[in-house]
């Protein structure tokens, strides 16, 4: 579910899992503000596993799918276990997603700070 303090990264677009499943993606998002540490959100159109944010081949593809969008830096990891549900997938984006994020309209709030 989106909102209007969303930012849509990738619309549409298929990833599969380290068991050659593929996955439709409906997007991938982002709050328009936060404090540093970015959580990416990743809706699904249908239920998956509940383990598969550890998947390394799905959470590939989808890194892949926002490097190909202009991502450059290194891979995330997921986020806490309890953010995940039955269509989404959350995960915790590096420090570099940073430059990335602004790039499309995030706000670091963290930085309103650094002028005191």
């Amino acid at each position: 579910m989106t909102t209007d303090t969303d930012i849509q990264l990738s619309g549409p677009f298929k990833a599969s899992d380290s068991s050659g499943h593929s996955h439709d993606v409906k997007a991938i998002r982002i709050f328009d503000e936060g404090y540093g540490i970015i959580d990416v959100y990743v809706d699904f159109a249908a239920p998956v596993d509940g383990g598969l944010y550890r998947d390394k081949t799905l959470v590939g593809n989808i890194i892949d799918r926002l490097r190909a969008l202009g991502y450059v830096g290194p891979n995330f990891t997921h986020s806490d276990t309890g953010l995940q549900e039955r269509k989404l997938i959350v995960l915790e984006a590096p420090e570099e997603f940073a430059a990335f994020a602004k790039s499309k309209g995030w706000k670091n709030l963290a930085e309103e700070f650094d002028d005191e």
